[in-house]
């Protein structure tokens, strides 16, 4: 119980650290992805623990994979989309995805920079660094994170929140 506590309190401390970096930082840091993703996934909590790693795999599969075949095995019928940039509904979601993703190998690991995997009661939160170019200033950079929320219900994910703001239409 002590290691697990002690390792719980280095990534909180490690998060913590990657949100107060200074621009451009959050490429410096020596991260092994699959170990480092994998204690993420961690609790003492089995039902957590399946939680996380559902929206984890279904992350990896379906968002970064492009896998649409998978929608049913990760998304209720009536998954409830936050974002005003997508419908809502797993046939709407699969619509949307298809415009701009093609299938890809299966990476074993996020392939994008994860800050930390939360989960409590049926909600998963996931969170990632971003470098993105300063809107001000196109030859500087500057480090954000990114947050999505999902409702896990009868093993899948029924709900999402971001922060995403609503795009132009092309």
């Amino acid at each position: 119980m002590m290691k697990r506590e002690m390792i719980t309190c280095l990534l909180a401390s490690l998060a913590l650290v990657c949100l107060t970096m200074p621009n451009g930082a959050f490429a410096q840091l020596p991260v092994k992805p699959l170990a480092a993703q994998q204690i993420l996934l961690q609790s003492n909590n089995p039902q957590l623990a399946k939680n996380k790693k559902l929206v984890y795999d279904m992350w990896r599969e379906f968002l970064e994979g492009g896998h649409m075949e998978v929608a049913e095995k990760y998304f209720t019928e009536t998954y409830m989309q936050h974002n005003p940039n997508a419908a809502t509904g797993r046939k709407a979601l699969v619509e949307f995805f298809s415009k701009f993703m093609k299938p890809q190998p299966i990476s074993d690991t996020i392939k994008a920079p994860v800050v930390a995997i939360l989960a409590e009661g049926n909600l998963v939160t996931i969170s990632f660094a971003q470098t993105k170019p300063d809107p001000v200033d196109k030859t500087k950079k500057y480090s954000t994170t990114w947050f999505d929320m999902f409702r896990i219900e009868n093993g899948k994910i029924a709900e999402h929140w971001d922060c995403a703001e609503k795009m132009k239409p092309n």
